[in-house]
């Protein structure tokens, strides 16, 4: 089975039921399932095949939904191409993943130019929209309205997902037709629809919001897209659509809290608020349920195990029952096709309670790195992926993310995980985000670093903010000192970049973390 199948579903039990709403129109199920045939005939005469390598160069919008379908039913690889992404990043992709096509938006014909100069590699670049001519939507016009009926097996490789680049050069992260269908499988056993979908797409659909797209399409979904975060642009569109599904990560749901009309709209269409990608702070879980109601829900998972492994459901956000308010710290349990274990450093299997780096197994788990086998044998361990966060697993299986190993601090001899003073910190009302990183000490190695992005308009005593770590956390964890900056470093993804901000700390050092 494929993912364009569930677009084929949607075309037979509902075809005029709107597909995807953008700032350019909307499209019937029926339009989508007759344009991915004719992008696949197109792709089909351009020359590509079963494996050929396509990425798609656009802002958000609907055309993404339409050539991805369209690649899957003929049989190419769809490799994203972040539009957020800088020129030396992309053309990395281009170049290592063996891109063959991409088909790219006008709006960004410029960057597009200096690609075509630049790569070293034969690619035939095809404008989506724009003049009459060579464009996707005209060849479109002269090829059949009906591809040929091509299935590849279950280890076709549909996607080579490129990783966020937050620890170095991106890998490319390769999922066959298998890891997509335990994808819908697991989140819509998770979530269960409680009538129609409508889907607010927000993050960009070349990371986990597209992965969610495809999902939400097996459930019949209406995808409203939105070209970019707009805090206030969200706010109208769950109200004015009724959104059902919405994901976001903590950075954009904090500036949601943040603005001033966030209480001005109606959300009572919401099912799942899904949060993930990066570590939330539960004050701000807790503040989100108060504004959105009882829908809040998390995801983890990696591109490597996408979408999520494990859910935290919205009737585990309990934050008035004392004896369930702890599960908010978790990230939930593991979905039907998901296990998840524990290994301590001497590589035995955890205890309950007993930290260790997490490791998960099941038919999501990626095929491997592309052209990359020793990376790839770093990440298994036989059929399980080493997920390079340290966490735990309680007496009920609920799993808790204390770090990422590479972002723990070693303090005096002393192992300090960023996230557990992150939280305390992004507690407070003035803060918008935070990270904190371990900086070169002659004294004690690493001394603990806090790096504060404050709400727009607001301001703090750093005594305040020290004083607060201090009686939360004691002494050892405590920062050693603070900076207060406009603005965090982030991925294209919204991820804090702490690569970057540790950069500005061990320059010349003689160790790096």
């Amino acid at each position: 089975m494929r993912i364009v199948d569930f677009l084929d579903k949607g075309y037979r039990t509902h075809p005029e039921r709107i597909f995807c709403i953008d700032a350019q129109g909307q499209l019937s199920y029926a339009q989508a399932h007759d344009s991915s045939h004719r992008i696949a005939n197109v792709l089909l005469a351009l020359g590509a095949g079963e494996g050929s390598k396509v990425s798609i160069y656009a802002p958000n919008c609907g055309a993404v939904l339409e050539c991805i379908y369209g690649m899957n039913r003929m049989g190419a690889t769809w490799v994203p191409l972040n539009a957020r992404n800088g020129l030396e990043e992309n053309l990395y992709i281009l170049e290592s993943f063996e891109v063959d096509i991409v088909l790219y938006d006008t709006r960004l014909a410029e960057m597009v130019a200096q690609y075509m100069q630049q790569v070293r590699r034969t690619i035939r670049f095809v404008a989506i929209d724009g003049p009459e001519g060579d464009s996707l939507r005209s060849l479109c016009q002269q090829v059949a309205t009906r591809a040929p009926n091509l299935i590849p097996g279950p280890e076709h490789v549909v996607s080579i997902i490129p990783t966020g680049g937050t620890t170095g050069k991106p890998k490319g992260v390769m999922h066959n037709n298998l890891n997509w269908i335990a994808q819908v499988a697991n989140v819509s056993t998770a979530l269960p629809p409680k009538g129609p979908v409508v889907h607010l797409v927000v993050a960009p659909l070349t990371h986990g919001a597209g992965a969610i797209a495809a999902i939400l399409t097996a459930q019949g979904a209406t995808h409203v897209i939105l070209d970019c975060f707009d805090a206030e642009k969200v706010m109208r569109s769950i109200e004015q659509h009724g959104v059902t599904h919405l994901f976001l990560p903590p950075t954009a749901l904090y500036a949601l809290l943040a603005h001033p009309d966030v209480r001005r709209y109606d959300y009572s269409s919401l099912q799942y608020f899904l949060y993930g990608a990066a570590p939330a702070a539960q004050a701000k879980i807790e503040e989100a349920i108060g504004v959105f109601g009882p829908v809040m829900t998390q995801g983890y998972g990696q591109t490597e195990a996408p979408t999520a492994c494990t859910f935290l459901a919205p009737d585990d956000h309990r934050p008035d029952d004392p004896r369930l308010s702890q599960r908010m710290r978790s990230c939930g349990r593991p979905g039907i096709l998901t296990q998840v274990r524990i290994i301590t450093s001497d590589g035995q299997e955890a205890e309950p309670m007993q930290a260790g780096e997490i490791e998960v197994r099941g038919a999501l788990v990626m095929v491997g790195y592309y052209n990359n086998p020793a990376a790839t044998q770093e990440a298994k361990n036989g059929e399980w992926l080493r997920t390079g966060d340290v966490g735990y697993l309680d007496q009920d299986g609920y799993l808790y993310i204390v770090d990422r190993s590479k972002d723990m601090i070693i303090s005096g001899g002393f192992n300090i995980y960023p996230s557990e003073i992150e939280a305390v910190v992004c507690s407070l009302g003035e803060v918008e985000d935070c990270a904190v990183i371990g900086v070169p000490d002659e004294k004690w190695g690493e001394a603990v670093k806090l790096v504060v992005q404050l709400k727009k308009g607001r301001s703090i005593d750093q005594e305040v903010l020290l004083r607060t770590c201090r009686e939360q956390l004691g002494g050892v964890k405590t920062p050693k000192s603070v900076e207060i900056w406009d603005d965090l470093p982030r991925s294209a993804t919204g991820k804090v970049l702490k690569r970057e901000i540790r950069n500005r700390f061990w320059l010349g050092a003689e160790r790096r973390v």
